[in-house]
């Protein structure tokens, strides 16, 4: 018996508008960051170097995208890896997510790392990173002197989900 599918959810209809700036005229120009299928949460960001960049294993470097954003306020803009550079090669970015908050008016850059064997490089058009544009909680701290108490309780970096943690739940 074969097993019976989900119909894919219709898109949602974003009416989010963000507008963005090339920094340099080129007389090739890369296209905008766009998504690459129907329902990715990610546009894509290509590299915007007028050389290619070599990454050696362990080295890191500021990647130009050439675009400037404005996002409305409430929103940023979240930086994040892309799986098959991380898979493939070992390469990812540090500071990830990066955040681009609504009112910064500079280029997007990225800080790619090679933690792979061999070196990896780098050219005009290709694909870096995913940009996630999504909304800003903003929240007002209270101080308190006590705070409820959980299960979980202080434990973190690891304390849960350990196989040979009787304590893991």
């Amino acid at each position: 018996m074969a097993a019976e599918r989900t119909p894919a959810a219709a898109p949602v209809e974003s009416p989010l508008n963000v507008r963005v700036r090339r920094v340099r005229d080129h007389p090739s120009p890369l296209p905008l960051p766009e998504y690459q299928t129907e329902a990715a949460a990610g546009l894509d960001l290509r590299a915007d170097a007028d050389q290619e960049i070599a990454l050696d294993p362990g080295e890191r470097a500021r990647i130009p995208t050439g675009l400037v954003v404005e996002l409305p306020n409430g929103f940023e803009a979240q930086i994040r890896p892309r799986s098959g550079l991380a898979l493939r090669h070992g390469v990812t970015l540090l500071n990830s997510p990066g955040t681009i908050d609504a009112d910064y008016r500079g280029e997007i850059q990225v800080i790619l790392v090679n933690l792979g064997r061999e070196r990896f490089v780098v050219r005009r058009g290709d694909r870096i990173a995913q940009m996630v544009v999504a909304p800003v909680t903003r929240v007002h701290l209270t101080e308190s002197k006590e705070l409820s108490a959980t299960a979980r309780g202080s434990g973190g970096f690891g304390h849960t989900g350990r196989a040979d943690d009787p304590d893991a739940s």
